[in-house]
């Protein structure tokens, strides 16, 4: 009887470059999927994971401090945005956070109306943009939020690069047990069973005493 796995094989997935296909999936989510033909994964990594991000970036942000200000990049010691690493693995979408964040280092104005613009330094006088203070004061628990689902999107496609590079983990088929063999017949004859030969070491349940025999 043939197997389950023989009867239904399991479908080969050809990932091409698996290389190529990471970068892909780093630069836009669900990428490097159309790439390797895995359309299905392609769009939902696509809508959900851009989805996610977007709605980060929306939260945010307003049209007063400019959207995306939950995205932006930042080392110096007075205010050091490590929450950028998880953020970047979105790829090109956070991409204007590095533009912005050169921009600002080299002393000119953001562009975009201030779109993922790092904020002033407390010990920058220079300008009136608003600090990290300012952003939190004016978006409340939104900054947080925007920053937490922004930093899940970027998580989320790691995921995706990691499976887009090594492909999906399948399940090895188990093997089916082998039938116990049968015992070979010795050539001469069947031998008897233990319980019908004769054991000398046996002794009778019963055995009579010569002494308590009655005499005739």
């Amino acid at each position: 009887m043939a197997s389950q796995a023989e009867q239904n094989p399991p479908e080969t997935i050809h990932l091409k470059d698996p290389a190529l296909a990471a970068l892909l999936a780093w630069l836009v989510p669900g990428l490097g999927h159309l790439y390797q033909g895995r359309t299905a994964k392609g769009i939902l990594f696509l809508v959900g994971i851009l989805g996610i991000f977007a709605y980060g970036v929306y939260l945010g942000g307003d049209r007063e401090v400019g959207w995306g200000r939950v995205v932006y990049m930042s080392f110096h010691p007075e205010d050091q945005r490590l929450h950028f690493l998880c953020q970047a693995g979105v790829g090109l979408s956070a991409l204007p956070a590095v533009i912005q964040a050169f921009r600002v280092r080299s002393g000119r104005a953001p562009l975009w109306g201030s779109f993922m613009a790092p904020p002033r330094l407390p010990s920058d006088r220079s300008s009136n943009r608003p600090t990290l203070d300012d952003l939190h004061k004016r978006l409340h628990h939104y900054f947080e939020l925007g920053t937490l689902y922004t930093m899940i999107a970027g998580l989320l496609n790691i995921l995706a690069i990691y499976d887009a590079w090594a492909g999906p983990v399948r399940e090895e088929p188990a093997e089916e047990p082998k039938p116990p063999s049968e015992p070979e017949a010795s050539s001469g004859g069947s031998q008897p069973a233990a319980s019908d030969r004769p054991d000398s070491k046996s002794r009778p349940s019963e055995q009579t005493n010569p002494a308590q025999t009655p005499s005739a």
